[in-house]
């Protein structure tokens, strides 16, 4: 008896990563440099706490952590004129090679010698920096791998597993620390990037005019950044409501090398531990935050002001696993405000402004990641980590309640044509700025 050929409608409800070999390739070519970037910022903010440095490691890992987040907003202008000048496929492989080379030169250097700390800062902007041009040169590369009708499941899909590839890396970065140094780390991140410059090196990238017209129609003539802003006054209050609020949610990331070592005086298994909890909460967060009940604005003051009990808990009681279950809470509260927030700007934002708006977003919202691992690195030379805890709930409740202020102005909040899915939406909130 033949068995029966797969029909087209068969293929179709493959996933998009097996029935497109092309943009499956260049999928995980991105999970790759993800993984690397991540698994390279926890593990050497762990190796500076841990090993590195005796006196002044809040300073240490807060400089770490500030000059691995500023590419991403210092260079925007410049990666913007790169992915609309140059061949994407030649732009992501030269991204990937350089960030190989450059890992693996830090890691002969840390194999042959003492690796002196200006050596790290140099690698971790170098990375951060080369993976400032992938992540928007990929997303914008989407017509140039998938069919029209593909467009939006491999936009999702590529934004979706951003968040589960930085979660990999997380766990990885301060168990290999602990077990082969830097110089391990930095050899499987090199191993990593190499790997997926070769992936991307061959996929045929589609040229403009065989790729599909996206956006083709679309209004010439957006209003400025600051136009846009001026014009939407309560999406700004809200974004600054989320600005103030970012100040001291992104310190956990020096926090929690800091926690560990101070108070716990654990090693990097407990890392991957708090790591896990909160990429875990975030994930839950970014799924069910949709069915979350009540407006956005009213609901969003309230798990802020959840966010500032669970971070006040390992503040007032020390202990593993009290900063993990403060860290799953904290992680759901963020993304359930993704989720609700990301479709609430949808909502309110003209179809015309959206790209710059949610460039605006991003930059804004980012832009207090490095102010924040700064002020809390020297405040965690001088204060416990412990007080960096309570000092994190007690700078959320200002916040929690101006966005509570704005409460009475949802009512009049109407979706539109444009509103993204629930799953849209959460994927968008997976990787956004409330992180």
């Amino acid at each position: 008896m033949t068995a029966p050929v797969p029909t087209a409608d068969a293929a179709r409800r493959l996933p998009l990563v097996l029935r497109n070999r092309a943009f499956g390739t260049v999928w995980l070519g991105q999970v790759l440099t993800q993984a690397a970037v991540r698994m390279f910022q926890v593990g050497v903010s762990w190796w500076l706490v841990a090993y590195a440095v005796t006196g002044g490691r809040g300073l240490a890992s807060g400089l770490f952590m500030a000059v691995s987040t500023l590419p991403a907003v210092a260079l925007a202008p410049v990666v913007a004129r790169a992915v609309a000048r140059f061949a994407h496929g030649a732009l992501l492989r030269t991204a990937g090679a350089t960030a190989g080379t450059a890992a693996a030169a830090l890691a002969a250097w840390a194999y042959t010698s003492g690796l002196p700390l200006a050596a790290a800062y140099a690698a971790t902007l170098a990375l951060a920096a080369c993976q400032a041009f992938f992540d928007p040169c990929l997303t914008t590369s989407v017509p140039e791998l998938v069919d029209d009708e593909d467009i939006e499941a491999a936009t999702g899909f590529e934004l979706s597993t951003q968040s589960l590839a930085s979660l990999g890396g997380a766990l990885l970065g301060a168990l290999i620390v602990d077990r082969a140094g830097v110089a391990g780390l930095a050899a499987g991140c090199a191993a990593a990037y190499a790997l997926a410059a070769a992936l991307i090196a061959t996929v045929r990238f589609r040229t403009p005019a065989e790729a599909p017209a996206e956006g083709a129609g679309e209004p010439e003539g957006r209003r400025t950044l600051r136009g846009i802003l001026a014009g939407l006054p309560y999406v700004r209050r809200i974004l600054i409501c989320f600005t103030a609020a970012n100040l001291f949610t992104t310190a956990v990331f020096v926090v929690i090398p800091l926690y560990t070592k101070s108070v716990l005086g654990d090693g990097g298994g407990t890392i991957a531990l708090l790591e896990a909890s909160l990429g875990t909460g975030t994930l839950i967060g970014s799924f069910t935050g949709a069915r979350v009940p009540g407006r956005p604005t009213t609901l969003g003051s309230c798990l802020l002001g959840v966010m500032a009990l669970a971070l006040a808990l390992p503040g007032l009681f020390a202990g593993r696993y009290v900063l993990a279950g403060a860290l799953v809470a904290a992680g759901w509260c963020v993304g359930v405000i993704g989720v609700r927030f990301v479709a609430l700007f949808q909502r309110l934002v003209p179809a015309a402004d959206k790209p710059g708006f949610f460039a605006v977003m991003q930059a804004v919202l980012g832009a207090t990641f490095p102010v924040a691992s700064l002020l809390f690195g020297l405040l965690g030379d001088h204060l416990s980590a412990q007080t960096l805890c309570l000092i994190q709930a007690a700078g959320l409740v200002p916040a929690a309640c101006a966005l509570a202020l704005l409460r009475e102005q949802d009512a009049d909040v109407q979706p539109s044509a444009d509103t993204p899915s629930t799953e849209q939406s959460a994927q968008l909130a997976a990787t956004g700025g409330a992180r």
